[in-house]
């Protein structure tokens, strides 16, 4: 964990220490839903978590059979479904991530892995950022307020 979010944990564990536990998964439901549709969006425009490009793929022939030209799709569009990237959220806190099989094309892409002799660059799918970090901490004070 970067030191952002620990600063941002100790300044709002005192006032979720104030709320019952049913309040404390219902916020951290909506943050974990609200970190989802932030994670979603940084995919698709296919942005690492620092908002950096992600690493293009790699080169090859745009035309197929006939000499017709092959459209170039986004990467991971069905990773950023709701079936694959998913929220789960106790009292504790709200994780959102990666299950099944997604996990492990995530984790390979994620870290830049090599795979079935494939070697592929890194490309952060899940990260924080400092939007991220504020995002969280409006929400926090806005349930806190009202």
């Amino acid at each position: 964990m970067s030191d952002p979010l620990r600063q941002l944990e100790t300044w709002a564990a005192p006032l979720l220490a104030k709320l019952a536990p049913a309040e404390q998964r219902k916020l951290a439901r909506s943050i974990g839903t609200q970190v989802r549709r932030r994670q979603r969006q940084r995919i698709a425009e296919q942005k690492n978590p620092d908002g950096s490009a992600f690493a293009p793929r790699k080169t090859r022939k745009l035309r197929g059979k006939a000499n017709r030209l092959k459209r170039r799709r986004k990467m991971f569009p069905k990773l950023r479904n709701a079936q694959h990237l998913r929220v789960q959220s106790t009292a504790d806190g709200a994780v959102v991530g990666f299950l099944g099989r997604a996990a492990r094309v995530a984790r390979v892409h994620h870290y830049g892995l090599r795979e079935k002799g494939i070697e592929y660059p890194q490309r952060q799918l899940l990260g924080f950022s400092h939007a991220d970090q504020e995002l969280v901490r409006d929400l926090l004070l806005k349930h806190l307020a009202g």
